[in-house]
């Protein structure tokens, strides 16, 4: 379980908070989640009435362990409207899950139970969502169950999860799932400190991973304290064989870590996208490990894998925190849900654009 002693490190703005002069470049779309949902795994995909964005699991508004879901629902862009679809078929809800398309296929990955008196489990269920028949298909399950992990897809075939949370501890497994023959394979291990809620994403064959939160190794009072992880690194993918991926420290990003970001990559600008994330780690309801409070972020960013440089791209007209991912559909960006300032669970999908 993920429970107490954290200590908070000092709270800076990041530079792209502190840039005054960048105008917010975001809006909120015309459109909502059918109910207001966090921690939700998400994804875009081709749907019966054409580019569509997903949310599958979460945590609702109650922000306790009855509130964890299993519900999904489908947005169509172009009607800027949203449903309610088949709901995962698991009997508990799933928080910290992970979604990934390939291939046109939606991948649901795992997750955590959480259990009346706070148990917490990962989950090894793996479903292959098909966005035009709305119906699941169970695959194969993740030979090590992770939550809070990164998930990326590679040249529309494989899935890699990247480091997260095994029941009692994190992990530094880099699992690699191959789509067409439904079989699991390890990929070269992470070489950072293994975390969870970390963010990242995948871009032509470079993996960026950012952030997190690790366990200390020290103990305070007999109990596992928790602390927020500043990094970065790249993984260069062999393109010869997909297990084998270069792991190398690059720079941080400004400013202070951040917990559970939106992010993606994007293969036309060969950048990986950063947004929102809360400044200080926590469970599931949004008030810290240390008991304070976390705040979101409303600065967005990217990793330009062409220069190894970090870029500025401005600040969210919305702030948010506890996302899983963040979808794109054309050239649209899109963060689904998530927590506000007040760690009060949102219905409301932001989207945005890079600047030309």
């Amino acid at each position: 379980m993920r429970i107490l002693h954290w200590i908070a490190p000092l709270l800076l703005l990041t530079a792209c908070e502190q840039a005054s002069e960048v105008e917010p470049v975001t809006q909120v779309a015309d459109f909502q989640l059918p109910e207001p949902m966090a921690n939700n795994a998400v994804a875009a995909a081709e749907g019966p009435d054409g580019p569509t964005l997903y949310s599958f699991n979460g945590l609702k508004s109650g922000k306790s362990w009855k509130d964890t879901s299993n519900a999904a629902y489908a947005c169509v862009i172009a009607k800027q409207e949203c449903k309610i679809i088949a709901s995962v078929p698991v009997k508990e809800g799933r928080l910290a899950s992970a979604a990934v398309t390939v291939a046109g296929q939606i991948y649901v990955f795992g997750g955590y139970t959480v259990a009346e008196n706070g148990d917490e489990v990962s989950t090894p269920e793996v479903f292959a969502f098909d966005p035009q028949t709305g119906r699941y298909t169970a695959k194969a399950d993740m030979p090590t169950p992770v939550d809070d992990m990164v998930a990326v897809p590679y040249k529309n075939r494989y899935i890699y999860l990247i480091s997260g949370w095994h029941d009692e501890g994190n992990v530094s497994l880099v699992q690699l799932y191959d789509t067409q023959f439904d079989t699991w394979n390890a990929a070269t291990e992470f070489p950072g400190e293994p975390v969870f809620g970390h963010a990242g994403g995948l871009a032509n064959n470079s993996i960026i991973v950012s952030d997190g939160v690790a366990v200390a190794p020290e103990l305070v009072n007999g109990r596992r304290k928790f602390v927020a992880a500043k990094f970065t690194w790249r993984g260069d993918i062999d393109p010869g064989d997909p297990r084998i991926i270069n792991w190398q420290r690059v720079d941080d990003h400004a400013g202070p870590a951040r917990y559970r970001m939106a992010a993606t990559g994007d293969n036309a600008s060969g950048q990986v996208i950063f947004a929102g994330g809360g400044d200080n780690p926590y469970n599931y309801n949004g008030i810290g490990y240390d008991g304070v409070p976390a705040k979101p972020s409303g600065g967005y960013f990217a990793y330009d894998l062409k220069t190894d440089k970090w870029q500025e791209l401005g600040r969210l007209a919305e702030p948010s925190m506890d996302h899983r991912a963040l979808a794109k559909s054309g050239e649209d960006y899109f963060i689904l849900g998530g927590m506000n300032a007040e760690q009060q669970v949102l219905s409301r999908i932001v989207k945005f654009r890079l600047p030309e």
